[in-house]
């Protein structure tokens, strides 16, 4: 029997988003073309494959049985391919999907950005969000090439690189009434706080952290992103504890001064990960290569 294997990629993106308008805008094709994909896969599996629930659709039995295989023999294909092909990184042509959190987007992405731009013009980054799941990536199945961030219980067929480790540090105003080049424990439990909501992993850590050093504060301001908070601090007497690579950046604002933390909470590290089917992909290894060197230049506390 024959097969289009166009249609593989299709059916693996509709078992991770379980959505077909998302499946669709994450394949860069339209609805009704991804609708006749899922029809001449139904015909050719002979199952409905998917059926509508009530936020999108979910797989058949035989779906759930299909994909591990599917996602298997498109690891092995590419695999195969990509150990045939030649990459100059001057004359690429590519879009990489990477998904960050916003720690990594923030503060890493765009010193990435800024090298290929040098060296690789062609290379494109379409970046996702990830907070602490995995599979909402599209990683764990190889649709998306990378994931950045802290990874915690990475399946087996996800390869795991350290980049670097990273502290913290305190940002208050630079006319601050009350702090001066060093902060106090007891200025530091006084004052009110900006609280940052990363992603999971990261907050669990800061929370932890202050826990175990019993440390105490105020937070009278939550916010969802980094880039909310200089204009916050410039405005008040608020104080902010945030990533060291995240403060470097803000150190920059005259309006705010960086200051160590009043007790060593230790560091956190930084990682990246990608599909064992890219192992050998020489576009993507070279673009690991590149990570790792921006990541040791950008540094943290320490970068490997």
């Amino acid at each position: 029997m024959r097969y289009d294997l166009n249609l593989l990629p299709v059916f693996i993106t509709l078992m991770e988003e379980r959505n077909v308008t998302r499946a669709a805008a994450r394949l860069g094709i339209t609805q009704p073309a991804l609708s006749n994909a899922l029809s001449r896969l139904r015909l050719t599996m002979q199952d409905q494959l998917f059926i509508r629930a009530r936020y999108g659709i979910e797989p058949t039995e035989m779906a759930r049985d299909l994909a591990p295989v599917v996602a298997a023999a498109l690891a092995q294909i590419d695999e195969l391919v990509m150990r045939q092909q030649a990459f100059d990184p001057a004359k690429a042509e590519r879009l990489v999907t990477v998904a960050a959190n916003s720690y990594v987007e923030f503060g890493l992405i765009p010193a990435i950005v800024a090298k290929l731009g040098a060296v690789a013009p062609g290379i494109r980054l379409r970046l996702m969000p990830y907070g602490s799941d995995l599979a909402e990536t599209g990683v764990i199945s190889g649709t998306t090439e990378m994931v950045f961030g802290r990874i915690v219980g990475a399946p087996d067929n996800l390869v795991v690189q350290h980049l670097m480790d990273d502290g913290l540090a305190c940002v208050v105003r630079a006319d601050h009434p009350e702090v001066g080049d060093k902060l106090t424990r007891a200025q530091y439990e006084r004052l009110k706080h900006v609280n940052v909501m990363p992603p999971g992993r990261l907050r669990a850590g800061l929370y932890q952290k202050l826990e175990r050093e019993g440390l105490k504060r105020e937070v009278v301001v939550s916010v969802t992103h980094f880039l909310a908070v200089p204009e916050l601090i410039a405005v008040t007497d608020y104080c902010t504890m945030l990533p060291r690579l995240i403060c470097r950046h803000l150190a920059r604002d005259p309006r705010l001064k960086v200051l160590k933390a009043p007790v060593d909470l230790g560091t956190f590290p930084v990682e990246m990960a990608w599909h064992v089917r890219y192992r050998n992909d020489p576009a993507h290894r070279w673009l690991r290569a590149l990570i790792v060197k921006v990541a040791k230049e950008v540094g943290g506390v320490t970068a490997a």
